[in-house]
């Protein structure tokens, strides 16, 4: 039998399910869902949330059509000394971080896991500052702790 007929028949269950096994590995989503290429190339390894301390703030221009300077941090992880750049939600959020701080970061929440709005490779936010909800800072709910 010639390898582009399929097989009838009888006895035809498991060839066929073999079959199917092998051409599974052409659809790009099962190669890299079993692969687990996702998990290996997220800088936080799948987890949900992060902390890491904040080596700078930077400025980062949106896209066109839009024109601000959206307010940011690098920060290195602690768990496994990557780099990343997380976005700073709300107004005046940038003067409740210094250098030095120890901050969590989660996902921003774009399409797959991606960048979202006009923040051009931007996939993280701050949600905390020294162990304080970066929210509670800037409606004056708490004070920034020193550490």
């Amino acid at each position: 039998m010639s390898p582009t007929k399929s097989p009838l028949g009888e006895f035809a269950a498991r060839p066929l399910s073999r079959k199917r096994k092998r051409f599974r590995w052409k659809k790009a989503s099962y190669k890299s869902r079993t692969l687990k290429l996702k998990k290996k190339t997220d800088p936080l390894e799948g987890a949900p949330q992060a902390r890491g301390i904040v080596l700078e703030k930077v400025g980062i221009e949106s896209k066109q059509p839009n024109s601000a300077i959206r307010k940011a941090v690098r920060m290195q992880l602690s768990k496994n000394g990557k780099q990343i750049t997380a976005f700073l939600p709300g107004d005046g959020a940038l003067k409740y971080i210094d250098e030095h701080d120890r901050v969590t970061v989660e996902g921003i929440g774009g399409a797959m896991g991606g960048a979202m709005g006009d923040l051009p490779g931007v996939r993280w936010k701050v949600v905390k500052v020294n162990g304080v909800s970066l929210e509670s800072l800037i409606y004056g709910k708490r004070e920034k702790p020193i550490r």
